[in-house]
């Protein structure tokens, strides 16, 4: 093959595939599977679960149920592609395909990167201006931080993909990657990118650090809040409502500091697709479990949910 530029548009790219031909391999892959079915069944229950529960009709967990939303159609942009390439083989990717698998991913996982962040703003209010709470998370706020969250996403996704897809590419077709993510598309182009991935690392800054700012300044006031606490009730619930955030946060947001915002050549395939499958994946599988597990309102609403489909069996 040469070395010269190739029409992309006409011939596309392929994905190196996460798993090999062997038992280990397969176990692993069914393993993923599982994970995956798990993380959109949770997820949508729990949306399902916040929209029927009458007394989960809150900011709190309306932006719950919009974070569930993003992670059942985030994990889904990626996964069943891999899942097709594993079992049958279909591992290439047409230029537009790529270009709209890059661009959805990029796109919901800056949505979530701003929401957490919102839903961070959203605990700051409950514990420290608890009587002005029904006035500054109202519902009309809440749905301007939904929309924000995801106007920033797309606007994020818009700018990188169109910028990615423009370089031209050469040499090999394989990107050296489960799906198309722009590092990994980055080093196939046959010109320099120097000045395009300082461009990167400033997007990373403002969708990853700025969030991660904001996030911190809001513990930090909200911790100095629940210290002054009498209630030693009060201290506990506000626990664990923000530390079931806290934890969600740094499942989502570490791994992804480290793909954009570590130097490429400090990376290599077999780390970047671990880290990959980690916040793509178990990720989102592990949020509705947090969530659940940490919280007495949704494990009520869960209890009372079942209470009503036994009795519905058992006339």
């Amino acid at each position: 093959m040469g070395t010269g530029p190739w029409n992309q548009s006409m011939v596309g790219f392929v994905l190196t595939s996460l798993f090999r031909r062997s038992q280990v391999h397969l176990f692993l892959f069914s393993l993923v599977v599982l994970v995956y079915v798990l993380a959109v069944v949770g997820n949508t229950a729990l949306v399902l679960l916040i929209w029927a529960s009458a007394r989960l009709h809150t900011p709190m967990y309306f932006l719950l149920s919009q974070l569930s939303f993003l992670d059942v159609f985030f994990t889904s942009v990626t996964v069943p592609k891999m899942m097709v390439g594993f079992l049958f083989g279909w591992t290439s990717i047409s230029w537009a395909g790529c270009g709209a698998q890059m661009f959805f991913f990029m796109f919901l996982g800056a949505a979530e990167c701003l929401l957490l962040a919102l839903m961070a703003y959203d605990r700051y209010v409950a514990v420290c201006s608890p009587l002005r709470y029904p006035v500054l998370m109202s519902r009309r706020v809440c749905l301007c931080m939904v929309l924000g969250s995801w106007l920033g996403g797309s606007l994020n996704a818009s700018i990188q993909t169109s910028q990615t897809l423009r370089f031209p590419y050469c040499g090999s077709r394989q990107i050296s990657h489960f799906f198309c993510e722009v590092p990994a598309l980055l080093a196939l182009a046959c010109a320099d990118t120097e000045t395009y991935e300082r461009v990167l690392f400033v997007t990373g800054v403002i969708v990853l650090l700025v969030p991660i700012a904001f996030i911190a300044a809001s513990y930090v006031l909200i911790l100095a809040a629940v210290l002054r606490m009498r209630s030693l009730e009060g201290r506990q619930k506000a626990f664990a409502t923000c530390s079931s955030h806290l934890a969600v946060v740094g499942l989502f947001y570490g791994p992804l500091v480290y793909t954009y915002m570590i130097p490429a050549s400090y990376h290599s395939p077999g780390q970047d697709d671990v880290v990959s499958v980690f916040y793509t994946v178990l990720t989102p599988m592990l949020n509705p479990v947090i969530y659940s597990l940490r919280n007495k309102e949704v494990t009520a609403a869960v209890r009372k949910a079942v209470g009503k489909c036994g009795v519905q069996r058992n006339p």
